[in-house]
């Protein structure tokens, strides 16, 4: 867990570079944090990806326990990309022994640096929100962002392979405000609400045109 002093003052200081060095630097390197914490993500993963040799892409992984246990789960290719050095050393430190197969990459969501079609799945689990920090009002978002958020999805769309690639995006957005970002033409967007009281979502975007979809009886 992370904590209480290690919080921004400010909500738009999550989508900063320099905060969350300073913040990962500052904590211990066994430190998790997990966003949406009352989700038990690992079976809504095995759900919507079945097949544990599936090469997953995780946009923004943090020190979030995710890709730990979905390792421990048998998915063993695991390509972990954040923004920040610190916190991807940390986690190559943390992970080698018990988890040699996975890989820890400082890269940018916004320009991705993969070959098209290089992942089965690609997974954010509040990356997109942390680069929405800075709005004010959801119904008009700074050009920046909404720049940002597209830049993401395009390079989502562009790494996920045909046909059947599939994107996981866990957040707190509701579809009206979600959906604009995430739609694309030739996919299907698909809407879980998931939570007890307070709602999270998972967004699932897939091709229309894959094969796997299930046969008419």
């Amino acid at each position: 867990m992370t904590r209480i002093d290690n919080l921004p003052q400010h909500n738009a200081q999550y989508g900063a570079q320099a905060y969350w060095d300073e913040r990962y630097s500052n904590e211990a390197e066994n430190a998790s944090f997990d966003w949406f914490q009352t989700i038990d993500l690992v079976p809504l993963v095995q759900r919507f990806v079945p097949d544990t040799s599936a090469r997953i892409c995780m946009l923004g992984c943090g020190n979030s326990l995710l890709s730990a246990n979905l390792y421990d789960k048998g998915y063993h290719s695991i390509v972990n990309l954040d923004y920040s050095p610190i916190l991807i050393e940390k986690m190559k430190n943390v992970n080698s022994t018990r988890r040699p197969e996975m890989i820890w990459q400082t890269a940018d969501v916004r320009a991705l640096p993969f070959d098209d079609e290089s992942f089965d799945v690609c997974i954010d689990k509040g990356t997109m929100d942390a680069m929405m920090t800075s709005i004010r009002n959801p119904w008009n978002p700074p050009d920046q962002v909404i720049k940002d958020c597209n830049d993401e999805i395009d390079q989502v769309v562009r790494v996920l392979r045909k046909p059947n690639g599939v994107f996981l995006y866990l957040t707190w957005g509701q579809p009206h405000f979600r959906k604009q970002y995430l739609l694309r033409e030739g996919w299907q967007l698909e809407t879980v609400e998931l939570g007890d009281g307070f709602c999270y979502y998972l967004y699932v975007l897939r091709r229309k045109d894959r094969d796997d979809k299930p046969k008419a009886p």
